[in-house]
């Protein structure tokens, strides 16, 4: 497998990568947030954002034309249809968590392959539900005084202690936190051997690289 360029400088996906053993490297990337919408298609634009992460770190002199795969990804949290993304401040962290706890809610993570050597790339994403029970505003306030709410989409830290106000995951644990492993496995392998696949909504589990038709990039 190709040496890969992690395009985020979130420790949570560093951890993960290591987790499962690949080695890499990173380099921040430099793209304006701002400028997608994910109200239509959130999906799509998870896998457009986290595209264009990739390419920006893809195209620097020093990375284009090497022989590397550039990961970029994008996390969301979804609540009624509406997108969370990270809070402004603990003021705002409070006012998340208290829409958040007591009910369930969606994560949603895009993530892009692109090699740089060659620009093709593939991109894929992950769904996934989580429940939290019912907390008080003391909890809340408490928690966010930690520090740890404020840079994550959502205001929680599900693998820390954000993890105390969650009763139940539905699909992948990890894609909450910020990669989904399993998918980006698979996707990992049919890239490398196979070219340009389309991860899409595939689970992980049932994807078999002898029967992925290659497919152009996106």
């Amino acid at each position: 497998m190709k040496k890969i360029i992690l395009a985020s400088t979130s420790p949570r996906r560093s951890d993960l990568l290591r987790q499962i053993g690949i080695p890499f490297e990173v380099t921040p990337p430099d793209v304006d947030e701002s400028l997608f919408s994910f109200d239509d298609n959130p999906a799509g634009t998870a896998e457009r954002l986290a595209l264009a992460k990739a390419r920006s770190v893809a195209d620097r002199p020093g990375v284009r034309g090497r022989d590397r795969l550039v990961l970029g990804a994008d996390t969301v949290v979804l609540h009624e249809g509406q997108a969370i993304g990270k809070p402004k401040d603990a003021e705002d962290a409070c006012a998340m968590l208290r829409r958040l706890t007591g009910r369930s809610h969606r994560v949603l993570t895009g993530f892009a392959l692109l090699d740089a050597g060659t620009d093709r790339s593939v991109t894929g994403h992950e769904w996934t539900t989580v429940c939290m029970r019912d907390c008080t505003d003391e909890e809340i306030r408490a928690y966010v005084d930690t520090g740890e709410p404020l840079d994550k989409a959502g205001s929680y830290g599900a693998h820390a202690l954000g993890a105390g106000f969650v009763t139940r995951v539905e699909g992948c644990f990890y894609n909450v936190i910020g990669l989904p492993l399993a998918r980006l496995l698979v996707t990992l392998k049919d890239f490398d051997s196979a070219g340009d696949v389309d991860a899409g909504d595939v689970d992980a589990g049932d994807v078999d690289a002898g029967d992925v038709d290659a497919a152009g990039g996106r």
